[in-house]
């Protein structure tokens, strides 16, 4: 049975929405919790009763509209002269009544970055990105995500048995975020960090913080070192950024290039491992990679919750009404399940789910974080042709948090392999300290790598 078709089951305990004479009188659902990450299907659908937006809280007293409808979220994408990214048009962050604090803030409070401009500034900003994206060679970028693979299975191989999120999805976006970016070890630990900790919406402060200082010591690095790479490329554009410009652009670029790829190799890997309809692909009968990825991105997308949007002035989305400078939150994840859309997925494409968002804001990314994604899935499963679950899907955990769907671990178990060869003692040491092939200090595993490779 295929795990993710049927999402219209009991609703989940103590979903507010489903309390007596809760729905219709617009009290806000909050998203945040452990009840949310466990079940987010029971949850979207008793928010459906709302209509195409339904009230929500993002974080505690931080109040959104979630809109839950196919059709509804394309509007909002397609229509910037409705609908502003520009979140200095916050009402409630304006008018003082969003903490500084709030896990909110990181995620959605303005940054001078493509993601929240509008009009020309917004074109000039994504033109930046998409020319730099667009110098990344195909070719290059699938050896290096060959080679992070063949490196990862290496040092956990001999064990029978990972944890194909911690040890493999992680950091493999991880190591190929630092070579695309030319980004230093220590700098690229400290982003994918701070990048987990908004995410998680775990001290925020201190994860934004983490996020703007390694940014800005690869803005500095780069300035200095330029080479060919994204962070070069896009330094060196005819836009001219800044630095505070180059630093909000890598910010945004990071969180792009590692929390979401981690989430869409790890998703891949359960549907492919917990499906027979793919995990007979492996052994030459079945669906490919790209049908698992493609599923994952309509059924469990690893951006579930996101691309804010702010009404330019008060309107209503399907007879919802919507007040001026009000967060609109899509929820790809809801949208893509529409029921309405049930009757009509066989006829879509089968990449016209809401993944990678739509309309001017669209991912410019999607290209380079498929290929990652596929190449990373199909070089384990070739490494590790048995390898399956190592525990009952349904015991799986999920990390609390609105914005991503997103695994805490992914344990498997496969036939060892033979004993990999060993680097020597100078390679094996790892800066920081620590020794050997699992030292987990801070640049150990891009330096250890790299030792490896050469």
């Amino acid at each position: 049975m295929d795990r993710h078709t049927d999402h219209t089951s009991a609703p989940p305990p103590g979903c507010p929405a489903h309390q007596p004479g809760h729905q219709g009188e617009g009290v806000p659902v909050p998203l945040y919790g452990p009840e949310f990450a466990a079940d987010p299907h029971g949850f979207y659908e008793e928010l459906r009763h709302y209509g195409a937006a339904a009230p929500i809280e993002v974080a505690p007293g931080v109040g959104a509209k979630l809109v839950t409808d196919y059709a509804a979220a394309l509007r909002v994408l397609q229509s910037p002269k409705e609908f502003g990214k520009d979140s200095r048009r916050w009402r409630a962050l304006n008018e003082g009544r969003v903490p500084m604090d709030s896990p909110a803030i990181p995620m959605m409070a303005y940054r001078p970055n493509s993601l929240f401009s509008d009009g020309a500034e917004h074109l000039r900003l994504r033109q930046a990105i998409t020319d730099s994206l667009s110098r990344v060679d195909a070719l290059l970028l699938t050896r290096h995500v060959e080679r992070v693979s063949s490196y990862l299975v290496e040092q956990f191989g001999e064990r029978g048995e990972a944890d194909l999120l911690n040890e493999y999805a992680k950091l493999t976006s991880l190591l190929v975020f630092n070579e695309l970016f030319g980004c230093p070890a220590e700098i690229g630990d400290q982003l994918v960090s701070g990048m987990s900790g908004i995410f998680d919406g775990v001290d925020p402060e201190r994860s934004n913080r983490e996020i703007l200082e390694s940014v800005s010591a690869l803005v500095a690095h780069k300035r200095r070192h330029p080479g060919a790479d994204v962070t070069s490329w896009l330094m060196a554009h005819p836009a001219g950024l800044s630095d505070e410009e180059m630093i909000h652009q890598l910010v945004l670029l990071g969180g792009a290039g590692s929390e979401p790829t981690r989430n869409l190799i790890a998703n891949g890997l359960l549907l492919i491992l917990s499906d027979e309809r793919y995990y007979g692909g492996m052994h030459g009968a079945g669906l490919l990679v790209e049908d698992a990825l493609d599923e994952v991105m309509w059924n469990d997308p690893p951006l579930a919750n996101y691309g804010v949007h702010y009404p330019l002035h008060d309107t209503e989305l399907d007879g919802v009404p919507l007040a001026a400078g009000e967060p609109v939150v899509i929820s790809f994840a809801a949208a893509n399940t529409d029921p309405a859309l049930s009757a009509m997925r066989q006829r879509l494409s089968k990449r016209a789910h809401l993944a990678w968002s739509a309309g001017p804001h669209a991912c410019p990314a999607k290209d380079p974080a498929q290929l990652i994604s596929v190449t990373a899935i199909e070089k384990l499963m070739n490494q590790l042709p048995d390898v399956e679950l190592a525990v009952p899907v349904e015991s799986l955990s999920w990390r609390p948090g609105i914005y991503h769907r997103a695994l805490a671990t992914l344990p498997a178990r496969f036939t060892p392999l033979p004993p990999a060869r060993r680097p020597s003692p100078e390679a094996a040491q790892y800066p920081g300290g620590g020794q050997g092939r699992h030292a987990g200090r801070r640049g150990g595993w891009w330096s250890g790598f790299l030792n490896w490779w050469r």
